[in-house]
């Protein structure tokens, strides 16, 4: 992998890092995200967030049959002060400290180990390296093919397998180098209350979710991502939550982008825009339960598209949440990607 100025519209330049493979939630085998064996199941589960998943991305995008337009550039570990542009220092400190003990249980079903720290600074970094590669005209379009995923980590603890929040923090980055407007547009089948919450109190931030309508699960995510939570103070009307039923699939998201995501967007005029991808939202997925098809994120990504050539000038970065799909679904995927290409 080596980096590179090309520049081209019809390139998506990857930003990814070996060392994000290293991060564990647990070495043990349990049901779903519990990691907890109830005594009277002959077949335990990996935790859904593990690396074969984002493995089986990375060789898609390698050999698949959109590889030619496809440009790999190393990542980076994320600096202490990068950290500290989203994350309380109390924070930060607590992560550094488990990460050197060997590891800490931070909330239900998000564990640090060995090497998770590690990782973790890798994928807020590479999404930071990715974000700067556009800042500088470099591309228009760059994905941060990065794990542990980040949406729900809040500024002051970890949430839902997150430890810190790689979108929220590069947001920062391009706010310090001058930005003014910047929309985040999250459709991960889960609320993104940690992004949502780290710019809840800002007007500079656009913060849109597209949900399944799940409410809080705990203690670690009080937020229920409803209509009513919608900023506060100056950020008054700049959260905007779209709780969608289980089962809206295609048209549903495609209605909800085009009725209430479009306008948002034209309202509050974006700069940039940064797209938080998450794919538990596919029909395929084991966890999520929102049935959208290939052609249903092929619509969302061309409304997406031209979006930011209405606001941006292209400018999109890509960040990749939460996905568990099956070997079956991989397969699948690829047969659509085939034959969208062969629709040329």
């Amino acid at each position: 992998m080596a980096d590179g100025d090309e520049s081209s519209d019809e390139l998506i330049h990857v930003f990814w890092h070996d060392g994000m493979l290293a991060h564990t939630n647990s070495s043990s085998y349990g049901v779903f995200d519990t990691l907890q064996d109830p005594g009277f199941l002959d077949v335990l589960e990996p935790h859904p967030e593990n690396a074969d998943r984002v493995r089986n991305m990375k060789s898609i995008l390698q050999r698949g049959p959109i590889s030619p337009y496809i440009r790999f550039h190393q990542g980076r570990a994320a600096t202490q002060q990068e950290l500290l542009y989203f994350h309380t220092p109390e924070y930060v400190q607590e992560l550094i400290a488990a990460g050197k003990s060997g590891g800490k249980f931070l909330c239900s079903g998000t564990c640090l180990n060995v090497g998770s720290w590690e990782a973790a600074l890798l994928a807020a970094g590479s999404t930071c390296k990715a974000m700067q590669h556009i800042l500088d005209g470099h591309a228009k379009l760059a994905y941060a093919l990065v794990r542990p995923p980040g949406h729900h980590a809040q500024p002051s603890h970890a949430d839902g397998y997150c430890f810190l929040n790689n979108a929220g923090i590069a947001v920062h980055v391009a706010l310090m180098s001058g930005y003014k407007r910047i929309a985040v547009i999250d459709i991960d089948v889960h609320y993104g209350n940690g992004t949502a919450e780290g710019f809840y109190e800002r007007d500079d931030v656009l913060t849109v979710s597209l949900h399944m309508n799940h409410g809080s699960w705990g203690p670690s995510h009080p937020q229920t991502g409803q209509l009513d939570e919608v900023g506060r103070g100056k950020g008054i009307g700049f959260n905007l939550n779209i709780p969608l039923p289980n089962g809206s699939g295609d048209q549903g998201y495609e209605y909800a982008m085009e009725e209430l995501v479009v306008p948002a967007l034209g309202a509050f005029k974006p700069e940039m825009l940064v797209l938080v991808m998450g794919q538990d939202s596919s029909a395929f997925d084991p966890n999520g339960r929102q049935c959208i098809t290939m052609e249903g994120y092929r619509k969302v990504a061309q409304i997406i598209r031209q979006q930011a050539e209405l606001h941006t000038g292209g400018k999109v970065l890509v960040v990749q949440e939460d996905f568990h799909w099956s070997t079956f679904a991989i397969k699948r995927i690829r047969w659509a990607v085939e034959r969208q290409l062969n629709w040329g």
